[in-house]
């Protein structure tokens, strides 16, 4: 890679949350000019303000993000939340367009063979979460998860097959939606205030605001239990800064009540935040911190390659 900020170790990390674990599947680590363009209000000054996000989340002047899969076990399902920008799709965005990487390698390694998938969750139909829903079969997109249900909030499917789509977004649509969709494995879920339970111990839970469905999802162990933000929170720096929103949340205020209430129902305990975009460490727990919040990282255990 040629970003200007740590590169995914080619070792994948997992937490133990007690008869549910929770592997860490990296993508890429995202150029460095993707935090300053996502987040264009986490300026210099804002991160001075929290050093602790130096030198694992941020340098001296901007955001680091990353893009990957968490692979969840639990009562012997294989479950996937969010798959990432996916290998030889068109893209508008150059450091997405046409990627080739290992990353069904990686997969695979961790125990988590395309075959072996149960249920795909995705929070949300943006490009960087719905890549690897499909890989290319010849000339054909097909789904990447043969025996997998794919599943995403009815609000989420419903506003954007009523939307305008411009070309780029027809084009994710076409390669990475419509092809699983299309098989009949796409299937759509109701998610009320108090959430909606999907597997033993896995809960959707409403994060409304970056897109109008989307979802965090919840894991709940027999030890403990962990949120997984999806893009509700794009970056720990949104921490210390809760009302810092992203140029692409559709509805900011409902973005920033959304992150305060997840962040509030986290803050002191000792439950995991997970983060969809979060670079290594990725995972911690969330303390208040004089009105704020910060992040208490959490590494997770590194693991040797499991046998494909």
């Amino acid at each position: 890679m040629t970003h200007n900020q740590p590169s995914p170790a080619d070792i994948h990390v997992s937490w133990d949350l007690g008869e549910i674990t929770v592997h860490r599947i990296d993508e890429i680590a995202l150029p460095r000019q993707t935090g300053p363009w996502l987040l264009p209000e986490a300026t210099k000054d804002v991160i001075d303000e929290a050093p602790w996000l130096r030198p694992d989340f941020a340098d001296a002047e901007v955001p680091y993000l990353a893009s990957h899969t968490f692979a969840v076990e639990a009562g012997g399902l294989r479950i996937l939340v969010d798959t990432g920008i996916g290998n030889g799709k068109e893209r508008a965005t150059p450091a997405w367009n046409g990627l080739d990487t290992d990353y069904l390698r990686r997969l695979t390694a961790a125990g988590f063979a395309p075959e072996s998938v149960d249920l795909v969750i995705i929070t949300h139909l943006h490009t960087d979460h719905v890549g690897w829903n499909t890989r290319l079969d010849g000339d054909r997109w097909v789904p990447s998860f043969p025996n997998a249900r794919y599943l995403t909030s009815r609000t989420e499917w419903d506003y954007w097959a009523a939307a305008d789509l411009d070309a780029n977004r027809r084009q994710m649509f076409r390669d990475s939606v419509l092809p699983v969709h299309d098989n009949g494995q796409f299937g759509l879920a109701d998610v009320p205030a108090e959430g909606h339970q999907v597997a033993a111990g896995i809960r959707l839970v409403p994060a409304a605001g970056h897109t109008p469905g989307q979802i965090a999802v919840e894991l709940h162990g027999a030890d403990r239990s962990a949120l997984i933000t999806g893009d509700s929170i794009h970056h720990p720096v949104q921490l210390s800064h809760p009302h810092l929103t992203s140029c692409v949340d559709i509805d900011p205020e409902q973005a920033v009540n959304s992150r305060r209430r997840l962040l509030d129902n986290l803050a002191d305990t000792d439950d995991l935040l997970l983060g969809t975009h979060f670079p290594h460490p990725t995972a911690g727990l969330v303390r208040r911190d004089e009105g704020r919040y910060r992040l208490l990282p959490e590494p997770g255990t590194p693991a040797p390659a499991a046998a494909g």
